[in-house]
């Protein structure tokens, strides 16, 4: 009875070509892929989702959203609303307006 002893370096070297066939393969499939955006209806939807969320915490607040402006008066969970919906409008564009969406 024989023993096959493979060498490390031959174990080693065959998962390496085997590592960069499998990355050229995912390198050729996203060449041929067109980039596309996620664009303004998808940019509307997020805004849509941030809009819910901001006229949720209005009612949470005991306001009626679009109806109050941020006097010196506001309250204060009014202004954390504000400020809410306008870190998720900006966090929209950032990731519908910029980023590829494959």
């Amino acid at each position: 009875m024989q023993h096959v002893v493979l060498s490390t370096d031959r174990v080693e070297c065959h998962t390496m070509k085997s590592k960069l066939w499998s990355l050229l393969l995912v390198l050729i499939l996203m060449a041929m892929t067109p980039p596309v955006s996620g664009g303004p209806a998808l940019y509307g939807l997020c805004q849509a989702g941030c809009a819910g969320v901001v006229v949720a915490c209005y009612s949470a607040a005991g306001a009626v959203f679009g109806t109050v402006t941020a006097g010196v008066g506001t309250a204060p969970a009014i202004l954390a609303c504000n400020a809410a919906f306008g870190k998720c409008s900006v966090a929209c564009a950032g990731v519908t307006l910029l980023a590829p969406t494959p």
